[in-house]
């Protein structure tokens, strides 16, 4: 049966391999890992798919119990699957970047010290601020960094430099205007806050999320 199986076990092993070094890890976490990525790629490739028949299978299959199917059933419907999935169109690269864009975003959601502003923009604060904030219509002085998704700077500024705020994407437009003078903040803009469908140039394609470090040095009229 193991030929029909839909996900690999090598898919797992860089968890596997992340965990083992490190002596600490109990086994609640390590099987809580495990699942979570299997959770994940179930998101993906198998959407819909009953959770408790699955957690069944599992279960029985792992205690080498019993199994509520005939192993010749679950070859079938396994076959069947399989087809399915060959007979599928490949997804456009415009889907594509839209599930990649989806997935990044539901990351980041989890970290810690991440808090959801308006408009779907993600923020954790590096360093407090006390002073003003900016208005939609005023100027700000700020340093920053942009990267991509994978880490990417496509952007950056480390000497302070005055913008005004109706000039810029609206990413940084709505998290600004939330921003105390003198806070560092990690932003993480939707597309859709920043350069949506079409990009920009070459560097940000089409859908991509930006992350951003800015410190607001000073908010003026």
């Amino acid at each position: 049966m193991s030929r029909y199986l839909l996900f690999p076990l090598w898919l797992l092993l860089p968890v596997v391999q992340a965990a083992e070094p490190a002596a600490t890890t109990s086994p609640h976490d390590l099987a809580y890992s495990l699942g979570a990525s299997l959770g994940e790629r179930l998101r993906e490739e198998a959407p819909g798919v009953d959770i408790q028949a699955l957690i069944e299978g599992l279960q029985q299959s792992y205690e080498n119990k019993p199994l509520a199917l005939p192993a010749e059933r679950i070859e079938q419907i396994l076959r069947e699957r399989d087809a399915q999935l060959n007979e599928a169109p490949a997804p456009s690269p415009t889907e594509k970047a839209m599930m990649a864009e989806q997935r990044f975003m539901a990351a980041e959601r989890t970290k810690a010290g991440v808090h959801e502003l308006s408009d779907g923009i993600l923020m954790s604060e590096l360093a407090p601020g006390t002073g003003p904030h900016p208005t939609a219509d005023g100027r700000v002085q700020v340093t920053y960094v942009g990267t991509l998704p994978d880490g990417t700077v496509f952007d950056q500024n480390l000497q302070p430099q005055w913008f005004r705020l109706d000039s810029v994407i609206s990413g940084w437009r709505s998290a600004l205007q939330q921003m105390p003078k003198g806070a560092k903040w990690r932003v993480v803009i939707p597309s859709d806050q920043a350069y949506g469908a079409d990009g920009a140039g070459d560097l940000i394609g089409p859908y991509t999320p930006l992350v951003f470090e800015i410190s607001l040095l000073d908010v003026g009229a």
